[in-house]
Parts: structure tokens; C-alpha cells; sequence
């Protein structure tokens, strides 16, 4: 066995993880073969120049993220994850179940509620949710779609059971670096590639733009799509502009949009264009200052009022965030069941509800042991986990918890799996989670093969997020036979027009830019 694995069975037995790669004993898994074959067969300094070769490929093609400000190459390992034909198929599932379901959840809860009346979740939990928008209670969106795209994250626990972590449907990102990821190692380790099928990734765009033009209001054939971005500082711009340079169609900032007479229309050099659907990447909280935040720079005054009256398709729609609430999150198996009449195909992570005194107390008890999470938060950020907290930091949080435990939730520490990172001169076991995209229609809820695998660089942490110093690691979901191609909407012919920005910078802008994302 190379160097590079030296020690690597020992490592990976300390952290009580699942490894992806090595059963036991160190013998690689059978989807494992060609990648363990292959890395086998290189020397440290191979290894090191086809790392930096990727890193450099990432830093002149702007696939870069920003972290404590500043921008870097988003980190790319030369190991990829892979998952076996019979595996995906079982996350596949699980994940188009869970979008159909949450699908159900968000068009019952800003309608009739009867997920409430029968008794299945509280209404307080969801009306009391800080993504619950009652601007848009109500409305029913263009082909009944509110998740056109999802981002399902997934972890394995010791056992090596696949389990939801969290849920994403409101602005997932993440996205471009897996069509990015793939492009990279397909060339930066071409032996292992090249000997299996592998599912490709490439066809995200297209199922994207044919999902989104689908949505489209009615009575319009040939409608007009643009991605909505905050601006340039945002640290998703890069998959922003990828993504519709990719589909084929314009990128706008709010200030390029105008409403008038509840249809939206995009400021051009040849005169304003009607804009039909709106693939937004900005918070809800920014994208209306009518409905919203008064002071946001970032979105359209008008746009609620136009989705409303049918005058625009609005993608994610308006008050998604309400399923994105860690608390109901506890709830989606439950709400699977109400909807579906199915069994969870992806058990939840075990979940304790702080708002309920028992389990407040049991945890209030044990907060050393535990992760606990504030129930709007993502990224990483506001967690905190227990055995590596501090006293003080564990008494800031019991009080923060006790002030309101409507705010949080409680879970076990997860062992996530391993697999094998590039760690100075030697490969290291480091803990990833997996994040499938999905794309919904409003017929068919279509799951990219793989997704994003985030990695955590530092040598036993847990957080894989980039803000927080992850990386990622292409996914490699292995095929028993060759892709046949689909057939999808056509992409219509665009003529790319100059935008027109009237409104003045403000000194503030990149600030206003910053807003969350997922």
C-alpha cells in the first residue's frame, strides 16, 4: 500500500466513524476499488501537483467562496466520494419523498392548514416560525410548485444508515461546484474516472431551466427566465452567474427589474422586457421592500403583489422558509405519513423539541453531550456543540435556551462518516455529509445524481460548511448501465441585451449583498 495511506486504518478506527472507502481491516470497498487502485499507483508528489493543479483550475475559472473576507479557490480533494448504483437509489427515493412531502406541507399551511386541524403539528410551531410569511397566505402559485429546487442534507451515521440532517428549500446553493467538482476530476484523476460508469452530472441545467420555464404563468408559451442576484458580493455569486450563463439566460440585480401593473419587466438597452419567472437568490426577507425589509436594496418593489395576481412565477416561491425550520424539520416523518400515506424512506436525525419541558430538561441536563441548533439557523452558524464547548460558553447557551426554547433544537453528536483527505503527506480520515439536489416540475421531482459531499478539513471537526473552513469532494454515484439521454423543454434562443441600471450605488451595497445563504 502507498505511503499516502500509512496509518490511515488506525486514524479512521479512533473517531468511531463510518469509513466510505475501508471496510474494517483496511481492505477498500468494492465501489471503492478503481479510486483505491488508482491512488495506490501515485506518488506524494503526484498527488500534490494534480491537488494544486485543481486549486488553480478553481482560481481562474472565479470558483472561489469567501471566507472571513476573503476570497479563496473553494477546496477541492483529489479523493472522490463514492456511492454504489444500489445505495443512490435508496437516497433518491428518500429524497424526491421527502420534497413531495414538504411540497404538500407548504401549500396546505398557506391554505386551509388542515395538517394543523388534524392535529399532526401545532399551529403555533408553524405561525410563531420565523420564515412564516402571511403576505403570502393564500396564494397559489403557477402549477401548484412552491420547492421548484431543494438541497436535502444527508449524513451516515457509525452504523453507516443513511439520515436527513437538515432541510433546505428556501435558496439552496451549492450546486455549482458540484457541475465545477465534476469538470476538475475528470481530469485530475482520470484513471479511476474513465474505468466505470459513472452518472453524470451535466444535465442539471437543462432540468433546471425546463422545471422553471414549466412553472411559468399561465398563458405564457415562450416565457422569459432570469436568475435574481443580490450582486457581485455575494458569496454565491459565482454559482449565480454560472447558473444562467449555463441555461442561457440573463442575470439581474433588483434595481434591473421594474412592476407595474402587477407584471415585472427587466430594464434593457432595447427597452423593457417583460420577465415571466424569476429564479431568485435572495432571502425573502430582501426581495420586497413593500412586503418586507423597507430598507432592502437587494430586491423589486412589487414582486409579492405580481407572484399574487399571477403576473410572475416567483422560484423558490415566498415563504418557503417555514419549512425550513429545524423544528419542523422534527416533524417531517410525521408529515410524510399525513401526506403520502408512506413510510420515511431517510429516517430524521433523533431530534429533542426544547420547546417541550421534558425534553428542555433532559437536555438542559446533558448540554456537554449534545449539538444544539438554532431552529433558523444555517451554514453552521449559532450551533454549538457540546463536548467542545467551553463552561462558559455551555452557560451562555442554557440561558439563551431557557429565554427561548422555542429558538432551538437538541440532537445526539453524529460520528459522520469518513473518507480518505489529503492532509499534508498523507491522506487523513476527515467527515463529510452529502447534500442531493432536487429539481421539481410540478409532475416530477428529479434528483441529481450525487450532490454535493461537503468535507470537513480540520482534523476531527464536524462542521463540513465552507463559511466555517469545509471543503468538497466530487460524488462519484455509480452506474449498471450507460445514461440514456431525456428529452426535455427546448432552451429557447436568447438574445443577450445590455441591462440598464438607473439606481445610484449606495455606500452600503456590498453590505446589503451578504444576505444568508443556504
Amino acid at each position: 500500500m502507498s505511503d499516502l495511506f500509512q496509518d490511515y486504518s488506525e486514524a479512521a478506527g479512533r473517531t468511531g466513524a463510518y469509513d466510505e472507502m475501508f471496510a474494517p481491516g483496511q481492505e477498500a470497498r468494492k465501489s471503492y476499488g478503481q479510486v483505491a487502485g488508482a491512488l495506490r499507483e501515485l506518488s506524494l508528489t503526484d498527488v500534490t501537483a494534480r491537488a494544486d493543479s485543481m486549486a488553480r483550475t478553481f482560481l481562474d475559472r472565479g470558483v472561489t467562496f469567501d471566507f472571513a473576507g476573503e476570497e479563496r479557490p473553494f477546496p477541492l480533494d483529489i479523493v472522490p466520494r463514492v456511492i454504489p448504483a444500489d445505495e443512490w437509489t435508496v437516497l433518491e427515493k428518500g429524497v424526491a419523498q421527502r420534497v413531495r412531502a414538504l411540497e404538500a406541507f407548504l401549500n396546505d399551511v398557506y391554505d386551509k392548514m388542515t395538517v394543523v386541524a388534524d392535529g399532526v403539528i401545532p399551529r403555533q410551531l408553524v405561525t410563531t416560525s420565523a420564515h412564516f410569511h402571511r403576505q403570502v397566505h393564500g396564494f397559489e402559485p403557477a402549477g401548484g410548485v412552491r420547492v421548484h429546487i431543494s438541497g436535502i442534507d444527508v449524513v451516515r451515521d457509525a452504523a453507516g444508515t443513511f439520515r436527513v440532517l437538515e432541510d433546505n428549500v428556501r435558496v439552496p446553493s451549492g450546486v455549482s461546484y458540484v457541475l465545477e467538482n465534476r469538470r476538475a476530476m475528470a481530469k485530475g484523476l482520470p484513471e479511476a474516472f474513465g474505468q466505470q460508469l459513472i452518472r453524470p452530472v451535466e444535465e442539471y441545467p437543462r432540468r433546471l431551466l425546463s422545471a422553471l420555464r414549466k412553472t411559468a404563468p399561465s398563458g405564457v408559451d415562450d416565457p422569459t427566465v432570469v436568475v435574481l442576484t443580490p450582486g457581485v458580493f455575494n458569496s454565491a455569486y459565482f454559482e449565480h452567474t454560472l447558473l444562467a450563463g449555463l441555461m442561457g439566460v440573463e442575470l439581474v440585480e433588483g434595481r434591473d427589474l421594474i412592476c407595474r401593473g402587477n407584471r415585472v419587466y427587466m430594464r434593457t438597452t432595447a427597452g423593457e422586457q417583460r420577465v415571466d419567472v424569476i429564479y431568485k437568490r435572495i432571502d425573502d426577507d430582501f426581495l420586497d421592500p413593500l412586503q418586507f425589509r423597507a430598507d432592502s436594496m437587494l430586491g423589486c418593489p412589487g414582486l409579492v403583489n405580481a407572484a399574487r395576481a399571477g403576473g410572475v412565477t416567483i422560484a423558490n416561491a415566498v415563504g418557503n422558509g417555514v419549512a425550513d425550520d429545524k423544528l419542523v424539520y422534527s416533524y417531517v416523518p410525521d408529515l410524510i405519513r399525513y401526506y403520502l400515506n408512506e413510510e420515511p424512506v431517510i429516517a430524521n436525525v433523533d431530534t429533542f423539541r426544547l420547546e417541550e419541558k421534558e425534553a428542555r430538561e433532559h437536555v438542559l441536563d446533558r448540554l456537554d453531550e449534545l449539538v444544539v441548533k438554532p431552529v433558523d439557523g444555517s451554514g453552521g452558524k449559532g450551533l454549538v456543540i457540546g463536548p467542545d464547548a467551553s463552561k462558559e460558553e455551555l452557560e451562555a447557551l442554557r440561558k439563551r435556551v431557557i429565554a427561548d426554547p422555542r429558538g432551538w433544537i437538541a440532537q445526539p453528536v453524529l460520528q459522520l462518516s469518513t473518507v480518505p483527505t489529503l492532509s499534508g503527506d498523507k491522506f487523513g480520515p476527515r467527515h463529510v455529509d452529502l447534500r442531493p439536489f432536487a429539481v421539481n416540475d410540478g409532475d416530477e421531482v428529479w434528483v441529481l445524481p450525487g450532490g454535493l459531499t461537503r468535507v470537513a478539513l480540520k482534523e476531527g471537526s464536524l462542521i463540513v460548511n465552507s463559511s466555517q473552513g469545509g471543503g468538497s469532494k466530487d460524488t462519484w454515484v455509480l452506474s449498471d448501465s450507460p445514461e440514456v439521454p431525456v428529452e426535455l423543454l427546448p432552451r429557447p434562443s436568447i438574445t443577450v441585451r445590455e441591462r440598464v441600471s438607473v439606481w445610484p450605488v449606495e455606500s452600503n451595497w456590498r453590505d446589503r449583498q451578504t444576505e444568508q445563504q443556504q
